[in-house]
């Protein structure tokens, strides 16, 4: 009884129709077509996980060979050594202990508040991802929204509705859906799901909560978009989104592998196609036609009010974005490099407190070889420093012997 009143108030057609429109008047036969029904996104669970054991196969067999050809390498960092009080306080406190616990853990462990500190460094630093892991995790990404835009575009470019955003109502809500478009919704639904899983393990980036936020947005778009039907709309959203992110990714890949000339290029490529894509196309295009053309056809009711918001939210974020983007331009033109990805490529916690890598203490990250050859030139040089000084000495007391005489 308790699922009988859930789905009878779950799917009232006041939320889900426009006005006047009942569900037995969408009700499509064998040969008009597939209607979306909710039971078709059941398979996006399962394909999430498997688009999470794929990436496993992938990185190990795909990415991490490809790192290794393009030249990526991992900074050595110097292992926090085993001390059960300290790593205890780590894990359930606090990453960076304040003064007076510096005292208290000294205390305890026997230890100079030097040394307390110096633990603390080494161990934050031990937990940061390698160059690998992030170059791994891009190139996975890289993969998927190349194939994800390729497609997508394939199956869009001959539908009337690509050209005329008019065509995306007209005959709503009783408009069949292609196999094309309903596995390029599924497909996408599962990937994202896949990245709202993984997001605990993932590279922890400077905007982190806008990309959770992005995730469970997108899901909810995507999965009230398909149910609704708009899925004309929700192909038009998803090929503007994937159409910059695989630029991104590439650049990122480039970075990890210090290619900076080729990085350049492909962030200039990027913020230009995402600017225009986000700020413009998306807004005056998308955006618009589901906030005013699509009341040419309908009168609005609660699941416009529902997608639009949802849309707004994405804009929300894209403008976000756009300024951390406009801010790497800025330094790119005027300090004549891009130092770092300000949308998402400085690793850092969840509340953004750690903006650069920790600085060992002198000669932590040297091995022994290193420290002996650099006391070795030291010394050489001093060695000669006192010889050209003899000298020096010598032929100023021959020059003045003469005269003495």
């Amino acid at each position: 009884m308790m699922e009988a009143l859930l789905n009878e108030w779950l799917w009232q057609e006041e939320f889900w129709l426009p006005p006047g429109i009942r569900w037995r008047d969408i009700e499509m036969k064998e040969d008009e077509g597939r209607f979306p029904l909710p039971r078709d996104l059941i398979y996006t669970l399962p394909l999430a996980f498997a688009f999470i054991a794929l990436r496993y196969v992938f990185e190990r067999l795909v990415a991490l060979p490809l790192s290794r050809i393009l030249g990526v390498k991992d900074r050595i960092r110097v292992r926090a050594p085993s001390i059960p009080k300290l790593e205890a306080f780590y894990k359930q406190n606090s990453r960076q202990p304040s003064q007076s616990e510096v005292v208290s853990l000294g205390k305890q462990c026997g230890l100079s508040q030097r040394k307390i500190h110096t633990w603390f460094r080494h161990r934050r630093n031990q937990d940061r991802p390698s160059n690998t892991k992030k170059f791994c995790e891009a190139s996975w990404r890289f993969v998927f929204y190349v194939v994800a835009f390729t497609a997508g575009l394939g199956s869009l470019i001959n539908t009337p509705w690509f050209w005329d955003h008019r065509e995306c109502w007209r005959g709503y809500p009783k408009q069949p859906v292609s196999e094309a478009h309903y596995w390029y919704y599924v497909l996408e639904m599962s990937f994202y799901l896949s990245l709202l899983l993984c997001v605990s393990v993932d590279v922890k980036r400077k905007d982190f909560k806008e990309q959770v936020i992005h995730h469970i947005a997108t899901l909810f778009l995507i999965g009230f978009s398909y149910c609704g039907n708009y899925v004309r709309v929700g192909t038009l959203v998803m090929l503007v989104h994937d159409s910059s992110d695989f630029l991104l990714e590439s650049a990122k890949m480039f970075h990890y592998a210090v290619w900076t000339r080729t990085c350049d290029s492909l962030f200039i490529v990027f913020a230009l196609v995402f600017l225009v894509t986000r700020l413009v196309v998306f807004p005056g295009r998308v955006v618009h036609t589901t906030l005013v053309v699509s009341l040419e056809f309908f009168q609005p009711f609660l699941g416009y009010y529902f997608f639009n918001a949802l849309l707004l939210v994405l804009q929300a974020l894209h403008v976000f974005w756009a300024y951390l983007i406009l801010r790497m331009v800025y330094k790119f033109v005027f300090l004549g490099k891009v130092e770092r990805d300000e949308r998402s490529d400085e690793e850092s916690n969840v509340d953004e407190e750690e903006e650069e890598e920790e600085p060992e203490d002198e000669g932590d990250e040297c091995s022994w070889e290193q420290r002996k050859g650099a006391i070795n030139s030291k010394l050489a040089s001093l060695a000669n420093n006192c010889v050209l000084n003899n000298l020096t000495n010598q032929r100023n007391i021959s020059s003045r012997l003469p005269k003495a005489r």
